[in-house]
């Protein structure tokens, strides 16, 4: 794994910037074609792969002043213009209006929808869920509020794996089946500041998990008698979380490797068809040959139903309540097989690479940029250059093989 020159960091750094967690509200202010190219441009000069990256041991973030970028005058004046007069207009009678806000609740920032202001810097737990046939059912996948699947490994008709982000994690009464984690998915977890937790995983995870930005519980976790072989009996259940806890260097809380608010949120409901190149999605087959994994679009609630080995996946854990979301996100992401045995590496960061964004029955397609190990997945409108916001719910993000890119059927 090549490390990469100090100059395309520093443009990579300086365009992830607007990641940082001290720039949230400025980058929803100022989201713009002028910054995603910005940002492709880094990302570019940097020319990293997701095989090795510089370790993600920045200061916390400092303000940027986005006027620099996007420009806080009027453009189409030339230097020796003389300014133009102001029209003079009636004060504004009209209030803006006032925020919604509940009493002891706030706005997720991982789906929007309101929790319990309790949770408000609660750090998210990413937990390896085992998506082999024999472990399902899977109980509790239904309260991830965003649930990532990839390949696990080249071998077994490249059978994927679920890696869930559960926010409030102290409701969890049984979740899992747990197994062990890949290098791709720390990377991915620490976008979210969350503590992984797996049942170990070969020695190519070892120096990811010795990262500064990493945090992780392995193994120990409740074993559940359900008549199966024991690598499928580890289960997260109630107390878990909060022994592992007690008894490890980590916070409950974000800390300074939080990166900021992962997705932003419409302030009302998304119509894709009115931005551009939208299709049709009302089902979506993805080119995982093992499981067969599809979305289907419910039009009674609006988010998509996911099925796998023919069936659909349904949580015991909850009335066997189907696993269902609201947004999905599609990603052609590049690989490097580690051995023979199978083992692999996801290419995570990358820019400019394609991907689609889908939700209530529609499509577009979309770029994804990922600047350095713990910085966040940014997705862009391909016609407009912005960053897209998401409808407020639950979120599915698939990691495609490139190889098998051309293979994902819309329908």
């Amino acid at each position: 794994m090549k490390k990469n020159s100090d100059i395309g960091w520093n443009l990579c750094y300086q365009g992830a910037k607007i990641c940082e967690k001290g720039d949230i509200m400025k980058r929803k202010s100022v989201k713009n074609k002028g910054i995603a190219l910005f940002l492709v441009m880094a990302m570019a000069a940097a020319s990293m792969t997701g095989c090795g990256g510089k370790e993600a041991s920045k200061e916390p973030a400092k303000e940027i002043d986005f006027a620099d970028i996007t420009g806080n005058s009027n453009s189409n004046n030339s230097d020796n213009a003389a300014p133009e007069t102001p029209d003079v207009q009636e004060p504004a009678t009209e209030q803006a209006p006032v925020e919604e806000s509940r009493e002891g609740m706030y706005r997720s920032e991982i789906t929007n929808e309101w929790i319990d202001e309790s949770l408000k810097n609660q750090r998210p737990i990413a937990v390896m869920v085992d998506n082999e046939k024999t472990a399902l059912p899977h109980y509790g996948l239904t309260e991830a509020d965003v649930v990532y699947e990839m390949m696990n490994s080249t071998a077994n008709g490249r059978i994927t794996r679920f890696m869930a982000i559960v926010k409030d994690w102290g409701k969890i009464q049984q979740f899992g089946s747990i197994r062990s984690t890949r290098s791709t998915n720390i990377m991915l977890a620490a976008e979210w500041n969350a503590v992984l937790c797996h049942d170990g995983g070969p020695f190519y995870v070892d120096e990811w998990l010795a990262r500064k930005y990493s945090a992780n519980f392995s193994g120990g976790f409740s074993r559940v008698d359900n008549g199966k072989k024991r690598e499928f009996t580890e289960y997260i259940c109630a107390g878990d979380l909060e022994k592992k806890f007690s008894g490890s260097k980590y916070s409950t809380e974000y800390n300074d490797y939080y990166p900021g608010q992962h997705y932003f949120f419409s302030d009302s409901e998304i119509d894709l068809s009115t931005m551009g190149d939208a299709r049709s999605c009302t089902e979506i087959e993805l080119p995982f040959p093992h499981n067969s994994s599809r979305l289907q679009y419910n039009e009674s609630t609006g988010t998509y139903d996911y099925y796998e080995y023919g069936q659909a996946h349904t949580d015991p854990q909850h009335g066997n309540a189907q696993l269902t979301f609201k947004n999905l996100l599609i990603q052609n992401t590049t690989f490097k097989q580690l051995d023979e045995n199978g083992y692999l590496i996801y290419n995570a960061i990358d820019s400019g690479r394609d991907a689609y964004f889908i939700t209530n029955g529609k499509a577009i397609e979309v770029t994804w940029i990922k600047a350095g190990e713990s910085d966040k997945t940014i997705y862009l409108n391909k016609q407009t250059g912005e960053e897209i916001e998401l409808n407020t719910g639950k979120t599915y993000v698939a990691l495609v093989p490139s190889d098998s890119w051309s293979s994902v059927v819309i329908k």
